[in-house]
């Protein structure tokens, strides 16, 4: 009932809806994305390969984003970074209704990109440091739950506006953003560890040669394994989907349609990771929703009926959605305050190499002849060896604060 009462406090919640909303407008961008090749794939007649290098573009842009934002977030804020990745990227979302090309899309794909992957890791560090210890996992994870939420919606838009309006009117609304991030400069107050530490911060090399030293080398190691594993199935398995499903001779609007039913699906992966991870622990949720979610891909691989599809893709979304809240809460808990930021940055800007090679690799194996049961296999192996590493290399945070611990031993 404690960690129950204290997210009701109203400056808890009130920073969790205005980084949420944040990063439900990531999602949504993201999600629009993966309906929008599958119309551009028919209108533009792009091939598979130019299909998985347009997501690849966009993931570069995503890893570059979130290096360079986690070491200026540790320099000049969580807030004033995390307003300046949302403008960039809202920004540059709208433009690309604007592309007369498949060429010009990639470049303004790769700022949004740049936005996208800079705001994300910024905002999870800035909920991990503003709430207390004992609701400091369940807060992030309910944070990341607002990327299902994006989804939702980015999947209506697709449903309803792509097929009567077009795509470059959903990469309108993908501007809207904009006018939140001038709200959100005003609603939210810097962490009160990032203020804390003003006199103390180090140099861009200290805290970037930090993150590898001999007291954070196992946990940096375990979590560029984890991202990188868990981004590049995600990415290579997600923003396929509805390009899948129409291979597998669905409509594009059906398809879009059964994405929209596995979506729904990422919610309760998302809360049930939130409860179980102040209960039972990081370790415990990632290792659990890892294994499930390996299981589920080569579920999804080898479904031969529309109804064993769609369970798969429920399985899937589920286990893998709820797998990266505990990501997210997991990794700001391994670092100090003074390099926490620059730590979450790298790691996710590694992870986003996966997000690169996976849409890359299945557009080339698709264009390949390469069955949907061996690209699923891949994955299945692909997120095995997250958990493995999670399993061996991972500590528990659950109840503990690095900067305290810290303190204790210099004492």
């Amino acid at each position: 009932m404690e960690n129950t009462s204290l997210l009701k406090e109203p400056k808890t919640r009130k920073l969790l809806l205005s980084a949420g909303l944040s990063w439900l407008f990531d999602a949504m961008d993201v999600g629009m994305v993966s309906f929008i090749v599958a119309a551009l794939a028919v209108e533009w007649q792009l091939g598979a390969q130019q299909i998985g290098l347009l997501s690849a573009v966009n993931s570069v842009g995503m890893a570059v984003g979130a290096a360079c934002a986690g070491i200026l977030a540790d320099k000049y804020g969580r807030r004033s970074v995390l307003v300046w990745t949302l403008l960039i990227f809202s920004l540059a979302s709208g433009l690309s209704a604007l592309a007369t090309g498949f060429v010009m899309l990639c470049l303004l794909r790769f700022v949004t990109g740049f936005g996208l992957g800079g705001e994300l890791p910024v905002a999870s560090t800035l909920v991990s440091e503003s709430v207390p210890v004992s609701v400091r996992g369940k807060a992030v994870v309910l944070l990341e739950s607002f990327w299902a939420g994006g989804w939702i919606i980015s999947a209506l838009i697709s449903y309803y506006v792509i097929p009567h309006y077009g795509w470059r009117t959903a990469f309108v609304i993908g501007a809207l953003p904009a006018l939140y991030a001038i709200y959100l400069r005003r609603a939210i107050d810097d962490s009160p560890r990032f203020k804390q530490g003003s006199s103390k911060r180090l140099g861009l090399l200290e805290r970037i040669a930090a993150v590898w030293q001999s007291d954070n080398r196992r946990a940096t190691l375990m979590l560029w394994i984890l991202w990188f594993t868990v981004v590049f199935s995600y990415y290579g398995m997600f923003l396929w989907l509805p390009t899948i499903m129409v291979k597998q001779g669905f409509s594009l609007v059906k398809s879009f349609e059964y994405v929209l039913i596995m979506t729904l699906a990422q919610l309760p992966g998302y809360f049930t990771a939130a409860y179980l991870i102040e209960r039972f622990g990081r370790k415990f949720v990632l290792v659990c929703y890892l294994m499930l979610t390996a299981v589920s891909a080569l579920w999804f691989g080898t479904a031969q009926s529309t109804g064993m599809l769609l369970a798969a893709g429920i399985s899937l979304s589920f286990f893998n959605l709820g797998a990266w809240g505990g990501m997210y809460a997991y990794t700001p808990e391994l670092y100090k305050s003074d390099i926490r930021s620059t730590g979450v940055g790298l790691a996710a800007a590694f992870g986003r190499i996966g997000g690169v090679i996976g849409p890359y690799l299945v557009g080339a194996l698709v264009a390949d002849g390469v069955s949907i049961r061996a690209i699923f296999t891949l994955f299945f192996i692909t997120v095995l060896i997250g958990a493995v590493a999670v399993l061996v290399l991972g500590k528990e945070t659950r109840g503990i604060d690095p900067d305290l611990s810290e303190a204790r031993r210099a004492g």
